[in-house]
């Protein structure tokens, strides 16, 4: 959730994630091949299965990056406005033992 006071140039970290998952699945089906290649079955499945996972993180990211601002606010995205404490109804934030309407 936005707040409203994130500094002026944060950006959303898919673009990186989108490569971090690139970079896995490229090993994983590197190391699938390799494995195979040398007659380790157990160690081939496994690397499969991370390949599997790789290819469906990379998939997610995509979706999202294609899904625009939802998912990466730009300059041009109005913030949230902040919570300021009003969905605050276990008192967390005002402290232990005190709720929103008690005073100090």
């Amino acid at each position: 959730m936005r707040t409203g006071n994130e500094p002026l140039q944060a950006r959303s970290p898919l673009k990186i994630r989108c490569g971090l998952a690139l970079w896995g699945l490229l090993w994983a089906i590197a190391g699938t091949v390799a494995f195979v290649d040398v007659g380790r079955p157990e160690w081939a499945a496994a690397c499969a299965a991370l390949a599997m996972v790789a290819a469906m993180d990379l998939a997610m990211v995509i979706r999202h990056i294609h899904q625009g601002p939802h998912y990466q606010p730009g300059k041009n995205i109005p913030p949230y406005a902040p919570d300021r404490g009003h969905n605050d109804t276990f008192g967390i934030r005002n402290g232990p033992g005190r709720r929103r309407d008690s005073k100090p």
